[in-house]
């Protein structure tokens, strides 16, 4: 009941009508009932009084003469007031002189002895005493008690009241109804408009306006607003079809990049195994001729340098191709452990040293010479230095000067690579690390890179938490670039190992190589067997496991992509064999990235190596080893 009364206009208004009525009626019904009660009551007091002045006239002689008798006659006289239930006459003494009790008054009682004059109002009875006087002299007291019938009166005047106020509620909420017409009909016509429009969303619906007061007004103001609506909710929805189809097609187009960006490190990776691959037997034969010694005139020892530097700047591109992707996708990652700085800066001469002297440049160095640690990536770090000296060997013109200083400040250190080259203009210096820019541009340009080696090299720094700057003063001024590291104390420093030429001569290993490229096992091959190790050459997976079953190698050199049973599962099966499962298992690969190595270690292998193989990197691995087996007491 409530609830529709809530949900509906037209009973508020009936329920606010016949509620105003019925207080209105309620509240005048009280004030004339309390308004008749006191009437009524006036009215009793007034007759029972007058009717004891008459009694106390009429009874005077009567007492007078002491006529009890005459005094009783004139009380019986009191029977045709069925009102008066009793009655009587006293003397001056208080003596009751005559009396009188209506027959069917049972409970009617006179009192013994009269009281002072008054009266007394009960819930249904009246008593009233009255004094009798003669000449303003007291000769007695008439005693009167009437019913009083205050109920019977409030009964009657309540039904009264309600017959009343339900015939007016009546008329009020038909005369309600009448006039609800006129004021809910355009207030119920909006409410059908309002919920067609949310049903159907058709906004085009207006409520039909039948007054020209508030609620006509009310009614214009709501169609306005409808059309205002309309007109919002058709651009709203003509936006999110826009949205909308922009949205499916960048989706398309982020699931087209997402895929492109698959392939192109797919191809990178890929183009970077199928490079390396046979730059792998070309290094190998290139180690080869150096350990031979010098053969041949001078123009073929000038023509192998000359071949052995340009293989490396392939490597290097190839290693720059990688990066590229790594840098873009976050994937760049380095491994921390303690190194010497010494021996991090001696692997980037090492590295850049020929294209220094191919270029006729002169580097100076001044490094410090107590031992000074890191807790770097050591390839990294040593990939940094040489990238910018590989920068300073390139864009200086032959005959330049190089200058390599490294000092500690505090707990830093302090890298400066200087050269007197073609300097970096003023505009250049602050994109000088933005991928693929480089400080020179034009066709005349002796040697060029793929504009990476400084972005890769301030983003290893970082990585480090470390800093790399740039400064030059203007062009062919030269330039200089200035990285620091954080040090460890010198208290932590790391102990130099024995020089491992030593330790290789004296190692011999048996040792399986296991590739499907021919050239790079066979070159392989040679030069470790050149080093006094016994080497099996295996061309397939298959083959290299019956191989290491029978000879139970020291090292095994495995490729991944090996025809009949690839290197992962190779390297599974090698460990789950007695007689192989603590051979040292390092694969050699042209797949050089961050999943590629961790597929590896997780089958099993010890080392990952990425062709072409330095061999210096593997000597020394071969080295460590026997150094191992010497402090165990093991015989390889």
């Amino acid at each position: 009941m409530i609830r529709s009364i809530r949900r509906s206009i037209s009973r508020k208004l009936m329920l606010m009508v016949l509620a105003t009525t019925f207080m209105a009626l309620l509240v005048s019904g009280l004030a004339m009932l309390a308004y008749d009660i006191r009437n009524f009551r006036t009215q009793w007091i007034d007759d029972l009084s007058t009717q004891a002045d008459i009694l106390a006239r009429t009874s005077a002689p009567a007492i007078q003469f002491d006529d009890a008798k005459a005094a009783n006659e004139t009380l019986a006289l009191l029977k045709t007031r069925p009102a008066i239930l009793a009655a009587a006459i006293y003397l001056q003494n208080g003596k009751l002189h005559a009396q009188y009790v209506a027959p069917d008054a049972e409970a009617a009682v006179v009192p013994p002895v009269p009281q002072q004059p008054g009266y007394h109002v009960g819930t249904d009875r009246i008593t009233m005493f009255h004094a009798i006087r003669e000449n303003g002299d007291l000769l007695g007291t008439v005693y009167l008690q009437a019913s009083y019938p205050l109920m019977d009166r409030l009964k009657s005047y309540l039904m009264i009241l309600g017959a009343v106020m339900l015939a007016s509620l009546g008329v009020a909420a038909l005369t309600s109804l009448w006039l609800q017409a006129s004021f809910t009909r355009p207030i119920l016509a909006i409410t059908n408009v309002a919920r067609d429009v949310i049903e159907h969303r058709d906004f085009s619906l207006r409520a039909t306006r039948d007054t020209e007061d508030e609620i006509g007004v009310l009614v214009e103001a709501f169609n306005a607003m409808l059309s205002e609506v309309g007109r919002r909710a058709r651009a709203l929805e003509e936006s999110n079809r826009i949205l909308e189809h922009e949205m499916k097609e960048r989706s398309a187009a982020e699931q087209a990049l997402i895929v492109a960006d698959r392939r192109k490190d797919e191809f990178l990776a890929t183009l970077a195994h199928e490079l390396r691959n046979p730059l792998a037997p070309m290094m190998n034969s290139l180690t080869l001729m150096r350990y031979a010694g010098p053969t041949g005139d001078a123009a073929t020892q000038t023509a192998r340098e000359i071949i052995e530097r340009q293989l490396r700047q392939m490597v290097r591109l190839v290693d720059d191709l990688l990066d590229v992707s790594r840098i873009t996708t976050g994937k760049l990652v380095v491994r921390k452990e303690k190194v010497l700085l010494q021996e991090v800066v001696n692997n980037a001469i090492e590295t850049v040293m020929p294209l220094i002297e191919s270029r006729g440049h002169h580097l100076t160095l001044d490094l410090p010479e107590e031992a000074m640690s890191l807790e770097a990536d050591p390839a990294r770090i040593a990939q940094v230095f040489s990238n910018l000296l590989n920068n300073a060997a390139k864009y200086t013109e032959p005959g330049g000067e190089i200058h390599f200083s490294v000092r500690r400040e505090g707990l830093e250190m302090v890298a400066v690579i200087s050269d007197n080259g073609i300097g970096i203009a003023a505009d250049m210096l602050p994109q000088i690390f933005t991928m693929f820019v480089q400080a020179d541009y034009s066709l005349e340009r002796s040697t060029a890179g793929l504009g990476v080696g400084l972005t890769l090299a301030r983003r290893l720094v970082e990585l480090h938490g470390g800093s790399l700057v740039a400064t030059s003063e203007g062009k062919n001024r030269g330039s200089t670039f200035t990285m620091r590291l954080p040090v460890l104390e010198p208290s932590t420093a790391v102990l130099v190992e024995p020089a491992v030429e030593e330790a290789s001569a004296r190692s011999q290993f048996c040792i399986l190589l296991a590739d499907d490229n021919v050239d790079f096992v066979s070159s392989m091959a040679i030069l470790l067997g050149a080093l006094g190790h016994e080497v099996h050459v295996a061309h397939n997976g298959a083959d290299a496991l019956e191989l290491a079953i029978s000879k139970s190698p020291a090292f095994c050199f495995l490729d991944i992509g090996l025809p009949h049973l690839n290197g992962y599962e190779l390297a599974r099966r090698l460990r789950g064999h007695p007689g192989t499962q603590q051979a040292v298992l390092i694969a050699i690969t042209g797949w050089g990235q961050e999943k590629d190595k961790q597929l590896a270690h997780e089958a099993g292998f010890d080392r990952h190596f990425v062709k072409p193989v330095d061999t210096h990197a593997l000597i020394n691995l071969l080295a460590e080893d026997w150094r191992q087996r010497q402090r165990n007491g093991v015989t390889p």
